[in-house]
């Protein structure tokens, strides 16, 4: 993977690449970004639907590369394109979802409400801008940036956990934890920015080396089913999956907690949502009646089958109902 700070450093990165013609693939917001691209897609959507996947396909035939500008939808959006097609991506994020250093991608079938996705991504390049995160709403942030924390966590304690993954997920935790108040408070300090989008950098990285564990795959099935925002969903989903799989991660949460200063590592988190605006699943507009249906969708998803204690589809709804 090739990773540069600095979007006057997109061009270089696409030469080395040998993308000479590039699509770009973003939203109507960012759609004017002076970026050297070939033709431009700016019809992404929240959780990357299957419709826009391929309507970006279509759109972009002819292109030899994709520069993913956004946050996880536009940068699932290019990976999806990439996966078909076999095109190198080299993604600008302007969140901190972590999207892209990893061959996964999520798409939303919005009729069936689910959210399913596939591998196979090429991905190659990411440029780093903290100038791009200046003006992410304190939701997005917040989000977002705790969405990146929950992959610090999980890579601690998944079934692909490793030494480099560890590396990787306690120094993004350390910088989560102690930025993101920073930068709540102060959104256009560049500093506090800059380390926050290298706490996420960590985060993404471990991401890439371990996976996932079960809050992420109970956001995602909260995701699926009514559209919530990714990093909104882990937020509320980290501190009770940090609880329920306590019994069998003390070694691995004592050192999350460590990085966190705290040693209730999942109280911290839930300070770090609130400050976020992130407190209850009702206020997002999930139905009490329908959290049994989320669970048995949550239960068998890889990120549960990779959890370090098994989660039946009532204890994910005991779960859910905890944060409701």
């Amino acid at each position: 993977m090739i990773v540069e700070w600095g979007l006057e450093r997109l061009p270089a990165v696409l030469r080395e690449l040998g993308i000479a013609e590039p699509g770009l693939v973003t939203t109507e917001r960012l759609a004017a970004l002076d970026v050297p691209v070939f033709r431009r897609f700016t019809g992404v959507r929240s959780h990357a639907p299957v419709e826009t996947v391929a309507a970006a396909e279509e759109q972009l035939a002819g292109v030899d590369g994709l520069v993913a500008l956004g946050g996880g939808s536009a940068i699932d959006t290019a990976k999806a394109v990439s996966s078909r097609t076999g095109l190198p991506v080299v993604s600008i994020p302007t969140t901190y979802s972590g999207a892209e250093w990893t061959e996964a991608f999520g798409m939303r079938d919005e009729t069936r409400r689910v959210k399913g996705g596939g591998r196979g991504a090429h991905v190659e390049g990411i440029v780093y801008e903290v100038e791009l995160t200046l003006t992410l709403p304190p939701g997005e942030t917040g989000g977002t940036a705790l969405n990146a924390l929950a992959h610090c966590a999980e890579a601690l304690y998944t079934a692909g956990r490793n030494d480099e993954g560890d590396r990787h997920a306690l120094q993004g935790a350390r910088l989560i934890a102690t930025t993101l108040p920073l930068v709540l408070e102060q959104p256009d300090d560049r500093e506090a920015r800059t380390r926050l989008l290298r706490g996420a950098m960590h985060a993404g990285a471990a991401l890439a080396s371990a996976g996932l564990a079960l809050a992420h795959a109970m956001a995602q099935a909260l995701g699926g089913r009514y559209g919530i925002a990714h990093g909104a969903a882990n937020a509320l989903c980290l501190p009770p999956a940090l609880r329920f799989n306590a019994p069998l991660i003390g070694i691995e949460l004592e050192s999350f907690g460590e990085a966190l200063d705290d040693p209730q590592p999942a109280n911290r988190v839930e300070e770090l949502a609130r400050l976020a605006g992130f407190e209850r699943l009702r206020d997002l507009g999930v139905p009490r009646g329908e959290l049994q249906l989320v669970a048995e969708d949550a239960a068998v998803r890889g990120g549960a089958q990779a959890n370090p204690r098994h989660a039946s589809p009532e204890e994910i709804r005991e779960l859910y109902d905890s944060i409701w």
